[in-house]
């Protein structure tokens, strides 16, 4: 793993961090890898681990009356954990699982909060991701009550453009809040009825 690549990328999204952030961050976390279809957390378990993922991705998604729903997807350079779980005394209502083989930098909510209060630069670099997750899914929830299936589809691919090759459609389908069918007819116009 070369971490200059690692801190490079993560500084372009967030904020930049000290030499002595980015060594006491390395010691604190466990390089960890997990296989495509591993399950990290169960709905109903209580986890404190979050994953900074470097290579792969993942998706955390609910069982609603057997069926799976994604919430989120997560890919290289960003941070996967069981929000609900990880920041309160909560079980997970998610599952959070790898959707491909994963290389990641795994740490617990007690090594993050030591992090936090050793360098001011981590806790706001903390800050800036929470905020960037606490948007997006707000963004997600509008555009699922206000835009039209086919623009929620157009703004994923904006935000990932290569997704249709790496997430299943049907784990694409339910993230957007639509059926496979309009998936297919949205991606393929000309068979539309």
């Amino acid at each position: 793993m070369n971490t200059d690549l690692v801190f490079e990328q993560l500084e372009k999204s967030y904020v930049p961090l000290s030499s002595d952030c980015k060594e006491a961050f390395l010691q604190h976390a466990k390089l960890a890898f997990y296989k495509k279809g591993d399950v990290v957390v169960r709905e109903g378990q209580f986890s404190k681990k979050a994953f900074l993922i470097i290579e792969g991705c993942g998706r955390a998604y609910y069982l609603k009356d057997g069926k799976d729903i994604s919430d989120w997807f997560t890919f290289e350079y960003q941070f996967m954990a069981p929000i609900v779980s990880f920041f309160s005394e909560k079980p997970s209502p998610h599952y959070v699982e790898f959707l491909e083989d994963a290389t990641v930098l795994e740490f617990t909510k007690n090594q993050m909060n030591r992090l936090t209060q050793a360098h001011h630069e981590f806790e706001r670099f903390i800050r800036e991701v929470v905020t960037e997750t606490l948007l997006g899914l707000c963004e997600r929830l509008n555009a699922i009550q206000f835009n039209r299936a086919e623009d929620r589809y157009r703004h994923l691919l904006t935000l990932y453009p290569n997704i249709t090759n790496r997430i299943a459609l049907t784990h694409i389908a339910s993230y957007l809040g639509i059926t496979l069918e309009t998936l297919s007819r949205i991606r393929n116009p000309k068979h539309r009825i």
